[in-house]
């Protein structure tokens, strides 16, 4: 299977239509906020710390780029031609490769971990912008990347962040700047339930190795000034068998 035209187009609008420049984003908050505190909740459970990275959901690839910097071959890659051509524009020094994937689409997961073999896999809030059905199909990916070696660092919204989200969206000045466009080109955000969870990741065939609770930041702010940062859940995942 792959992904309906309507969340396709929907992405390439949104990623057509976003700034160039790093922040400008809702989700695209500096690195030292985002992926480096999560490198440091996923290196301890590193198995083969060798194997090439895929930063899966990429987006405009700022958190790949950093993870460039750590990890000898990083691979982003997303659902959005639109997006891998921003995060091609923003690394012109080539410190990751980029590439269109279909995350739900199980050929071009078989295809490649054919051409990578197994590898680690770092995806920050990519299942809670899944529609229903593409939800188990893309943790069967996150499965057939890790192979026999590889490990996950996954990182979803908390079904509390929907309430801190509609309260921004509903609230009286209206969504903030950089969240009005996520809703206008129809993506729901946190639209996925704490308890369905495990649910996927036991069909993928794949086990919790760590978990906890760490706020996801954004590039956007309260009216005081306050950083805005989303309840979300992590998981380091394995081979369960």
């Amino acid at each position: 299977m792959s992904v309906t035209s309507r969340y396709r187009e929907a992405w390439e609008g949104f990623w057509r239509a976003a700034p160039e420049e790093q922040g400008a984003v809702f989700w695209d908050a500096e690195p030292a906020r985002t992926a480096a505190r999560h490198l440091a909740l996923f290196e301890p459970h590193l198995a083969a710390v060798g194997l090439p990275v895929v930063d899966l959901g990429c987006g405009n690839g700022t958190q790949t780029r950093f993870l460039a910097d750590r990890f000898p071959r990083v691979l982003g890659v997303d659902l959005s031609a639109a997006a891998v051509e921003h995060a091609r524009r923003a690394d012109p020094a080539g410190q990751a490769d980029f590439r269109q994937f279909d995350a739900v689409e199980g050929g071009e997961a078989r295809q490649l971990h054919a051409e990578l073999g197994d590898m680690n896999v770092y995806m920050r809030g990519v299942l809670h912008q899944c529609e229903p059905a593409d939800r188990q199909p893309l943790l069967d990916t996150v499965a057939t990347l890790l192979g026999d070696r590889g490990r996950a660092f996954v990182v979803e919204l908390s079904e509390a962040a929907h309430s801190v989200l509609m309260g921004l969206v509903q609230g009286p000045a209206g969504p903030p700047p950089k969240l009005a466009p996520v809703f206008a080109h129809g993506l729901t955000p946190a639209g996925v339930d704490d308890d369905a969870v495990p649910g996927y990741v036991g069909a993928a065939g794949l086990a919790v190795v760590a978990q906890g609770e760490l706020p996801l930041a954004t590039t956007e702010h309260t009216p005081d000034g306050t950083p805005i940062e989303l309840p979300s859940h992590w998981m380091v995942l394995g081979r369960g068998d």
